[in-house]
């Protein structure tokens, strides 16, 4: 079963030289992405079943308490990689279910909400250990996407957005490490606030790659609602809000950057210059040096994303009950810690710089949360690989992670038959997450009729 696995994608792959492995090209994503395929479909060609354990309704929770109906509490669900006191944090991994303890402890992103006596709804899916883009999970099974069941949900808190699109919770808790917010949220037509490293504690919180990358934030069905998600996760933040709304209340006001990039399926890049024209910003163009730039930072994202798989898993790569594709997951992070890793890491200042620098001529930066639209989930699990890989080279998240940055993705409408909605990403300053949210409120409030 090796040989056809591994011919189908040698066709498609250059072999990569380790004395030049440090040389800063645009094509390492290609590899990176080809190269979690193959190791994915040539470790392991096993029938691992889709769904081992059968979850109730949508599969968007692991552990669901439903809120009481008398009750207009808010609703909260929080991603299953989040500590909560007296329940098991199974990181979407069956090893964990069966082989941890419950927490002692609830992580401290949730005190807010705890002091206020929200409805915590439950624990949601994701996919393992929080290291893959597609929203699959093979033991738990996959949360089935709302907008249309056979596509993807997004990872890795793809329990976070099919329960807040199907209605099941009111804002969610999630993390984003190289878009893990956002693409889920792009995936089903719902917000997701990837908030600047550092700013919400990530202590409780299973890791990927702390360090530089890591993020608690909201998701939430509109601005509103993960305005209020925002508040329970940073203190004082309504009145941010609120200040932001009052010193721009219109869009003509707001200097937008507008980023396009290469390999843009037309239709969501027409979505987006519609829904920034219809808000009545100022609209800039950001020129091919940034562009070049921007994707250098996503070559550099991913590669220390896919490093902190190996950083905070590899005492997992044999254990049973963990997915063979998470241990393929791992094991590319052992290759890519070994080799690029630590140049990446070292281009971060001048990136972030760079950033900076775009942002003190503009109030936000709009690109599409993914490049093209959400693909279909695959019938066997054999093509899981590839499916990961896709959708690790669609997602136009991981730059921001890699800087540190704010960043929101929104529904905007597009003219698809598929599926109705697309996603804006708009990417702020740092500690900028109210002035972010207002300019996506005036978004909202410009495309609403559609």
């Amino acid at each position: 079963m090796l040989a056809p696995c591994w011919l189908r994608l040698q066709k498609n792959i250059h072999p990569p030289s380790l004395v030049r492995v440090e040389h800063f090209s645009r094509d390492f994503l290609k590899r990176l992405a080809v190269g979690l395929a193959l190791l994915v479909l040539c470790s392991g060609c096993s029938f691992t079943p889709l769904i081992n354990k059968k979850l109730s309704g949508n599969r968007a929770f692991i552990d669901y308490w439903p809120a009481d109906p008398n009750n207009n509490r808010l609703r909260l669900a929080v991603k299953d990689n989040i500590d909560m006191q007296g329940v098991v944090t199974t990181a979407g991994s069956q090893f964990f279910e069966q082989t941890h303890k419950p927490a002692q402890a609830d992580a401290p992103c949730l005190a807010i909400a705890r002091q206020r006596n929200v409805q915590i709804v439950g624990k949601t899916n994701l996919t393992e250990f929080a290291v893959s883009p597609s929203g699959v999970n093979e033991y738990f099974g996959t949360p089935e996407n709302p907008l249309r069941h056979n596509l993807i949900p997004g990872g890795s808190s793809s329990g976070n957005a099919v329960a807040i699109a199907s209605g099941m919770a009111d804002v969610a808790f999630g993390t984003d490490t190289a878009g893990s917010i956002r693409v889920p949220a792009a995936c089903c037509g719902i917000v997701g606030l990837k908030t600047t490293h550092g700013l919400v504690s990530i202590e409780g919180v299973y890791p990927v790659e702390p360090g530089h990358l890591d993020t608690v934030g909201p998701m939430g069905r509109d601005i509103a609602s993960t305005v209020q998600g925002m508040d329970l996760l940073q203190a004082g933040f309504a009145a941010k809000y609120a200040a932001a709304k009052a010193a721009k209340s219109a869009g003509r006001n707001i200097r937008v950057g507008r980023l396009k990039l290469k390999g843009t399926d037309p239709d969501i890049d027409v979505a987006i210059d519609e829904a920034l024209a219809k808000a009545g910003f100022q609209v800039v163009p950001l020129d091919d040096s940034f562009r070049d730039k921007w994707e250098n930072a996503k070559t550099d994202g991913n590669t220390i994303a896919a490093a902190g798989a190996w950083i905070s898993d590899q005492r997992l790569q044999f254990a049973l009950g963990v997915t063979t594709r998470t241990k393929a997951v791992i094991r590319l992070g052992q290759v890519t810690y070994t080799t690029t890793y630590r140049g990446a890491v070292a281009r971060r200042t001048a990136w972030q710089q760079t950033l900076d620098n775009v942002l003190q001529s503009v109030d936000v930066i709009a690109v599409p949360t993914l490049q093209k639209m959400p693909p279909a989930l695959p019938l066997l699990n054999l093509r899981i690989g590839i499916l990961e890989a896709l959708v690790l080279q669609i997602q136009n998240t991981v730059a921001v992670n890699f800087a540190g940055n704010p960043a929101l993705a929104m529904p905007i409408p597009v003219r698809n038959e598929r599926i109705p909605v697309t996603s804006l990403q708009l990417v702020g300053r740092r500690l900028a997450e109210a002035e972010l949210l207002n300019v996506g409120r005036l978004v909202e409030e410009a495309v609403k009729n559609r």
